[in-house]
């Protein structure tokens, strides 16, 4: 069995050039394929408002502004699954932050969550993804991803 050389990855970014969003108030995900010696831009996916925290206001005549109960919490869980959505085929998010409940939904959906300690350059994200997929011992999870399979292991696959 011949194990592809390709990997999605997505990356939440607020400019395009790096990883420097949070999964919940990123503004966009970009999707690249990747493999051992290229990449190629895939898809880009822009979400308004960006954060969690943001519903739908209601202006008053000074300015000010008021939301009706329940709005945030839609609003909120709508943009989060419309992230999750866009995750659809990828093996891994780079994210810049990443809280419990986003982790376990996006490792729920078989794909590997890796939260940035701090900002970096896309081209940087995409060598090192590079490296692993060129590496002598890839990590399991990604000779899982590289197969295609999330579920199913060969037995020379297994650590002991």
């Amino acid at each position: 069995m011949t194990i592809p050389e390709a990997i999605r990855i997505a990356i939440t970014t607020n400019d395009l050039t790096q990883v420097n969003a949070s999964f919940a108030s990123a503004q966009q995900i970009v999707v690249y394929q990747v493999t051992g010696t290229g990449s190629e831009f895939v898809d880009c996916f822009q979400f308004r408002g960006g954060g969690s925290g943001t519903g739908k206001g209601r202006g008053k005549e000074d300015g000010s502004c008021w939301m009706i109960e329940g709005e945030l919490d839609t609003v909120s869980v709508d943009r989060n699954q419309a992230k999750l959505n866009a995750l659809t085929g990828c093996a891994m998010l780079f994210s810049l932050g990443l809280g419990d409940v986003h982790a376990v939904n996006i490792k729920n959906n078989g794909i590997f969550p890796v939260k940035m300690e701090r900002p970096r350059d896309i081209p940087q994200v995409i060598d090192h993804v590079q490296k692993m997929i060129t590496s002598a011992n890839p990590p399991l999870w990604m000779r899982r991803a590289l197969r295609g399979s999330q579920h199913e292991l060969d037995y020379a696959d297994q650590e002991f």
